[in-house]
C-alpha cells in the first residue's frame, strides 16, 4: 500500500495561517508552500508585504508562491519583480488571464525573460498549459497549476488532463506541473500516479494524512464510536 513515505511528489501546503506554515514547515514531507489573496483575506491578513516579509524571514528555504492581484498587466509586471525581489525562494503567482479573459502570456513570456521564478495560476484547459509553457520557455523554475478540484467539480476527471499536461512541459525540466485545489487525501496519491510534479493541500486536508494506511475495520469501528459519542453528548432520546 502506498504511503506518504514513499511518495514522489511534492507536497505544497496552501494557506495563509502563519502558525500553521511554521508548524508544517518542520514537516519533512513539506516541500513548499503557496497562498493567494482570498486565503490571506481570510487570515485577516491586510498588510500583503508586511506579512509576505515576515513569513519570508521563517522561510527562506523552500519554495514560497505570492500572487499578484492587480487587473493591469503593467502593473502586475510592476508588482510581480517587487514580489519576486523579497526573497531567493519566491514564486510569484500570475493568473493566467486577467478578469477580462485577456490572456497573461506576454507578460509571462517578459517575466520569464527577466529571470522570475513564477507560478502561473488558475489553468483549467491543456491549450492554457501549452501556451503557458512556450511562454515561459526560456524562463527559470516555473509551476503550472491546474485546477483540477474545480475541473472536477464540473463532472470532468482531471486525471488524464494533468497527465497529458505532464507531457507536454516535458522538454522544459525547469517546469512543472502542479495540481492544485485537491478535494481529499485521495488525489494526493492519484497525483503521484501519474508523475505530476507537485500538489499543493490546504491545512485541513494535510490533517488528514495521520488516516493514510489506517486499517478500515478500525476506521469503521472509530466512525461507530463517533456517531454514538455525539448522540450521548447531544442528550438525544426518543
Amino acid at each position: 500500500m502506498t504511503t506518504i513515505d514513499n511518495l514522489r511528489i511534492k507536497i505544497f501546503a496552501d494557506g495563509a495561517d502563519r502558525d500553521g506554515m511554521l508548524r508544517l514547515y518542520t514537516k519533512p514531507w513539506i516541500s513548499g508552500f503557496t497562498t493567494n489573496p482570498t486565503l490571506m483575506h481570510m487570515a485577516g491578513i491586510t498588510d500583503y508585504e508586511k506579512f509576505a516579509r515576515s513569513i519570508l524571514q521563517d522561510i527562506p528555504d523552500k519554495p514560497l508562491s505570492f500572487e499578484v492581484f492587480s487587473d493591469d498587466f503593467d502593473e502586475m509586471r510592476r508588482q510581480a519583480l517587487k514580489i519576486a525581489a523579497w526573497g531567493k525562494n519566491v514564486y510569484v503567482k500570475i493568473p493566467i488571464t486577467n478578469t477580462r479573459g485577456e490572456s497573461a502570456c506576454p507578460l509571462i513570456r517578459k517575466l520569464a525573460d527577466s529571470g522570475v521564478k513564477l507560478n502561473i495560476t488558475a489553468l483549467m484547459t491543456l491549450e492554457q498549459v501549452k501556451a503557458v509553457s512556450e511562454a515561459a520557455a526560456s524562463g527559470p523554475s516555473t509551476f503550472v497549476s491546474i485546477f483540477a478540484g474545480r475541473i472536477a467539480d464540473t463532472g470532468l476527471d482531471p486525471v488524464p488532463l494533468i497527465a497529458r499536461a505532464v507531457e507536454i512541459v516535458a522538454p522544459h525540466p525547469q517546469q512543472e506541473i502542479l495540481w492544485a485545489s485537491p478535494r481529499e487525501v485521495l488525489n494526493i496519491f492519484q497525483a503521484d500516479r501519474i508523475n505530476c510534479h507537485i500538489i499543493t493541500v490546504t491545512h485541513s486536508i494535510l490533517a488528514k494524512l495521520t488516516t493514510v494506511g489506517k486499517n478500515l475495520d478500525e476506521l469503521s469501528l472509530d466512525t461507530v464510536k463517533m456517531f454514538r459519542n455525539d448522540a450521548v453528548a447531544a442528550g438525544f432520546s426518543l
